[in-house]
C-alpha cells in the first residue's frame, strides 16, 4: 500500500449571532400633585376641626424588573471547524443537541433535536447541554451550558481529514468497485482483542471524513480470501490517498460425469486449504470465486457422495478447477 497526504479543504462559513431584547423597564408612578386632591364643597379646608378627605390614589405601576433578574432563553451558535487553526465547516455538518437533567450524581442526556445546518444558531433554556458535531465519520461530542437572557457562540474542533482509497491488480488494472468490499476498523481492540468497525463497506474512489488518527484496512477482492490488510493514517486537515494491491486468482468450479462433460447442477462446494480452514462454500453447477494465490481442496457433494481435489492456483491467473463424478 502506499500513501499520500495532501492538503484538503473547507470553505468559509459566516455565522451570525442574534441578540435577545431585553425586557423593558415598568413606567414609574406619576408624582401626586396637590390638585389630586378633591375637596368637600360644604366644608372649607381653613376650619380647624374640619376632616381632611382621603386622596383619590392612582393605580399602583408594574415594578422594576431587578438587574440581576433572568428568566429569558439563552442564545447560542454553533460553529464547526476541522482543525484548531482552521476554516470553518461550511456544509456536511449534523448536529445532535441533548439536555442534561436530573442531579449531579445521576445525570441523564434528553436529545431535543438535530440539525443540518453548518452553523446553527439556537434559543435554548438556560442549563447544560450536550452537543455532538459530525462531519461524515469525523465528530466530536462536548458538555456548553446556556445562560438565561445571554448570547454566546461554541467552537468544535473535529480534528478531521480525508481517506480516498483505490484498489488495483497485481498487474495494475482496477478491480471492479463491486467486485471489492473495504472496511476501516480501529487502531485499538477492544477487552475481547476485537477491532471497532469505524466505517464498512467502503468503496473505492469515495472521500471518508475521519477523525484524525491510525486506522486498520481490510479489503475483500470477490466474496472469499483475498483479502489485505494494512494501516493507514489520517491527518486533520489533509487528504490522504492509498492504493491497495490484490494479488489474487480466479477460480470456477466444475462437477462432470466425463472429462469435458456438462457441468452437474445442485452441487455443493467447498474450498478448503491444505491447513482444513474452509475459505468458502457454494451452490451451483459453475461457481466461480476469487481466492488468494496458493494450495487448495476442492470437495464436491452430489447425489449423496463426496468428490475431492487438490489444485493449486498462481497470481493472476483464471483457471477451471473440473472434478469427476466417480
Amino acid at each position: 500500500m502506499k500513501a499520500v497526504n495532501r492538503p484538503g479543504s473547507s470553505a468559509l462559513v459566516a455565522a451570525v449571532c442574534l441578540g435577545l431584547a431585553q425586557p423593558a423597564a415598568g413606567q414609574q408612578p406619576a408624582t401626586p400633585q396637590p390638585n389630586d386632591v378633591r375637596q368637600p364643597q360644604r366644608q372649607p379646608l381653613q376650619q380647624p376641626n374640619s376632616a381632611t378627605p382621603p386622596q383619590k390614589q392612582s393605580p399602583p405601576a408594574p415594578a422594576r424588573p431587578s438587574a440581576q433578574a433572568k428568566t429569558g432563553d439563552g442564545q447560542v451558535t454553533l460553529l464547526a471547524f476541522a482543525t484548531e487553526d482552521g476554516q470553518k465547516v461550511e456544509h456536511g455538518m449534523v448536529w445532535h443537541v441533548f439536555r442534561q437533567t436530573g442531579l449531579s450524581e445521576a445525570r441523564q442526556a434528553r436529545h431535543i433535536q438535530s440539525l443540518r445546518t453548518a452553523s446553527p444558531t439556537l434559543k435554548l433554556p438556560s442549563g447544560d447541554y450536550v452537543v455532538t458535531a459530525s462531519f461524515g465519520r469525523a465528530h466530536v461530542t462536548r458538555k456548553i451550558q446556556v445562560a438565561a437572557d445571554s448570547q454566546s457562540t461554541e467552537r468544535f474542533i473535529l480534528n478531521a481529514g480525508g481517506l480516498r482509497l483505490q484498489a488495483v491488480q497485481a498487474n495494475g488494472e482496477s478491480v471492479p468497485p463491486s467486485a471489492i468490499s473495504i472496511e476501516i476498523l480501529s487502531e485499538e481492540r477492544d477487552q475481547a482483542g476485537n477491532r471497532v468497525v469505524v466505517a464498512p463497506n467502503v468503496k473505492p474512489g469515495v472521500i471518508l471524513r475521519l477523525n484524525s488518527g491510525i486506522y486498520h484496512l481490510v479489503s475483500t477482492f470477490g466474496d472469499a480470501n483475498a483479502q489485505v490488510r494494512a494501516d493507514v493514517t489520517v491527518e486533520a486537515g489533509k487528504l490522504t490517498e492509498a492504493t491497495i494491491t490484490h494479488h489474487a486468482a480466479r477460480v470456477t468450479l466444475k462437477l462432470v460425469n466425463r472429462a469435458g462433460g456438462e457441468a452437474l447442477a445442485d452441487t455443493q462446494w467447498s474450498i478448503a486449504t491444505t491447513q482444513g480452514i474452509v475459505v468458502k462454500e457454494s451452490v451451483g453447477a459453475l461457481p466461480t470465486h476469487v481466492l488468494a494465490p496458493g494450495a487448495y481442496t476442492a470437495i464436491a457433494r452430489s447425489g449423496g457422495r463426496v468428490f475431492r481435489r487438490d489444485f493449486n492456483i498462481r497470481l493472476g491467473e483464471a483457471a477451471q478447477i473440473e472434478l469427476l463424478a466417480q
